[in-house]
């Protein structure tokens, strides 16, 4: 979003067919709601206007002193004049600069400071947005808002605002300059503007048309560099015998990206070409007219005032160049502030209630009633889900994947909110709770593991920032992990790596339940904890939930029978309802979808009295559902 002019950089100084498809309306709500984000800096900004204002007009005057240098100092012959005059020029081009370098300072000051406010309130407001918000967005989406969406605000201040002040002071006072030394050649010098202005238009469209077609082919080549140069691509190449297939197609593309960055090369030089002729055609236009002034006519005009004229010509160019183009500047600038706004109108869909209650402690009990769900209205999710887990005891749900289990478990921490009905945490709607207190009363380990690119110390405090080391050690313990730590040359100071990339799966998950344990939740929620780990892993895991289950009110996603089987209760889900509920052995004798999950796992009906003996070795083994 660059506000600057001139033939080098015109490509990137006229809107693609997406940007003219998608320009913002600018409305008066729109601008007062840009401006407000300036507002807190006024001052800052009016020191910088007055800035841009006197080094404009300053860095004008030595153009007007280049007249007296040549009519009074070297035509009159004054050496005292002609060093004065010289002197002056220097120091007014001088002062010109300082002031630029204190007014760039500050624009850049406010700039950074105005980014600093918004990244600060689009991170507090993304903090608050429910899960909804994050599964629903693209998060790649997500962070270019965050990130260079808001660093645009920076070149929108510091160029844009920047470049329509400076352009239109010079513009001005240029041209009041002419006009008040000779309103003939002043006239004149506005009717070659245009010379220099359209050239220079229609060769930046030109070359903003082709660079548009060189990136949509050197899109193609990298596309066909990533498809043919990976290991699986180059693999089905081989295999398939279409190596000259793949080099022609390859070779056509390197081929049309050739000819089109000859074109856009030789489009800019054409303008050059132009640019310059325009350039110097001007200044001979004004000698010609002003010679026939003096010789002709008489007229009470110098050859220093044709030299001002001339210069100050000259620095009209950019100056009406730039406000020509600065509608493309202004509507990226606007569309860039709209797409960050609607960011920041989309409404928390989670948040305390006005008079949100903070119990002293919890017993971690669940109670479900009649709870409807669903992610948008065209599929319903849960349908009337109705339980209640006890405090200290657990509860297992299975079911067929995508029948609800894991949305019955969001509920519970408001990572979304019921359409109707009510989850109760402690005897208390969790629409009624505190979200601090509630969020750190549940502790979930989900089959996603997630870790910080830190060390397992740091890791585990992210549960618990003052957590003690024998605090831990205990934790670590009770998760099956502190023997691997122990084993590591650094101890709980070991990395992990990115997404805990140095760990195995196994490894990684039984951290994760060590830093849910170091929380010290009154609710443990296992998400399918087991799911994505080998047999030894998934082994070592279970030993670890296993004796926490028997001792904490639990929930557990489950899809091993081991797991199940520890349970004081099983609820069967199928298409967001509970359709049985009871223990293994009933459940099984039912015939009903347990049975089905059950019998699919084990590939064999369980009335026959061999299915039953494997039972019992099978049980700490085999999967049931997921």
């Amino acid at each position: 979003m660059a506000g600057g002019g001139g033939g080098g950089r015109m490509g990137g100084r006229f809107m693609t067919e997406e940007e003219k498809a998608n320009q913002p309306k600018i409305t008066k709500a729109l601008l007062k709601r840009v401006f407000s984000y300036l507002t807190p800096y006024w001052k800052q900004l009016a020191f910088v206007l007055v800035c841009i204002a006197v080094s404009s007009v300053m860095s004008l005057y030595p153009q007007v002193l280049t007249g007296k240098i040549l009519d009074k100092g070297i035509i009159g012959k004054d050496l005292n004049m002609l060093i004065f005059l010289i002197l002056a020029s220097f120091g007014l081009t001088l002062a010109s600069n300082l002031i630029g370098v204190l007014e760039a300072y500050l624009n850049a000051w406010i700039a950074q400071h105005i980014t600093f406010d918004m990244r600060n309130q689009m991170f507090a407001h993304l903090q608050k947005m429910s899960q909804r918000f994050f599964t629903s967005n693209n998060q790649g989406d997500i962070i270019t808002r965050m990130t260079s969406d808001i660093s645009g605000v920076e070149s929108v201040i510091t160029n844009t605002f920047r470049n329509i002040l400076q352009n239109s002071i010079t513009l001005v006072v240029a041209l009041v300059m002419m006009f008040r030394m000779n309103w003939i050649l002043a006239l004149l010098g506005v009717c070659i503007i245009p010379l220099f202005v359209i050239p220079t238009r229609k060769a930046g469209k030109t070359r903003w048309k082709l660079t548009g077609e060189a990136q949509e082919c050197n899109d193609e080549i990298n596309g066909i560099l990533n498809e043919t140069m990976s290991v699986s691509g180059q693999l089905l190449v081989k295999l398939f015998g279409k190596e000259k297939q793949e080099y022609d197609r390859y070779e056509s593309a390197n081929g049309r990206m050739i000819r089109l960055n000859i074109r856009e090369r030789m489009a800019g030089r054409w303008f050059f070409v132009v640019l310059n002729t325009v350039t110097n055609i001007g200044p001979m236009l004004l000698y010609l007219v002003g010679g026939i002034l003096i010789i002709q006519y008489k007229k009470d005009i110098s050859p220093g005032d044709i030299t001002v004229m001339v210069g100050l010509l000259g620095r009209t160019y950019m100056p009406v160049n730039n406000l020509l183009n600065i509608q493309v500047d202004w509507m990226r600038s606007m569309a860039l502030f709209t797409r960050i706004f609607e960011y920041f109108d989309m409404p928390v869909e989670i948040e305390n209630a006005p008079d949100a209650i903070t119990p002293e402690s919890t017993t971690g009990e669940v109670e479900f009633n009649g709870v409807d769900f669903s992610y948008d209205p065209e599929r319903q999710i849960l349908k009337d889900v109705t339980f209640k887990l006890e405090a200290g005891h657990s509860v297992a749900i299975v079911g067929p994947s995508g029948s609800g289990k894991s949305t019955i478990i969001n509920l519970i921490p408001r990572l979304y909110d019921v359409q109707s009905g009510e989850v109760r945490f402690g005897g208390i709607d969790v629409r009624k709770l505190d979200l601090t207190f509630l969020r750190k009363n549940v502790g979930v380990v989900s089959q996603e593991t997630y870790l910080f690119n830190g060390t397992i110390r740091e890791n585990l405090l992210y549960a618990k920032d003052d957590a003690t080391e024998e605090e831990m050690i205990e934790a670590c313990k009770k998760a099956n992990i502190y023997d691997f730590i122990s084993s590591q040359e650094a101890g709980l100071d070991t990395m992990v790596g990115n997404r805990g990339l140095k760990l195995s799966g196994g490894e990684k998950q039984r951290i994760s339940i060590a830093r849910v344990l170091l929380k010290n939740p009154a609710l443990l929620i296992f998400d399918e904890a087991t799911s994505a780990l080998d047999s030894i892993s998934e082994s070592k895991i279970q030993e670890a939930i296993d004796p926490i289950i028997e001792e904490r009110t639990s929930i557990l996603i489950a899809h091993r029978l081991s797991t199940i089987l520890a349970a004081d209760e099983i609820l069967v889900v199928k298409d967001g309802q509970i359709v049985e509920r009871g223990q293994h052995s009933d459940l099984v004798k039912l015939g009903g979808v347990y049975t089905e999950l059950y019998n699919t796992q084990f590939n064999r009906p369980l009335n026959t009295e061999k299915a039953k003996a494997e039972q019992q070795t099978a049980v700490n083994a085999v999967p049931v559902t997921e």
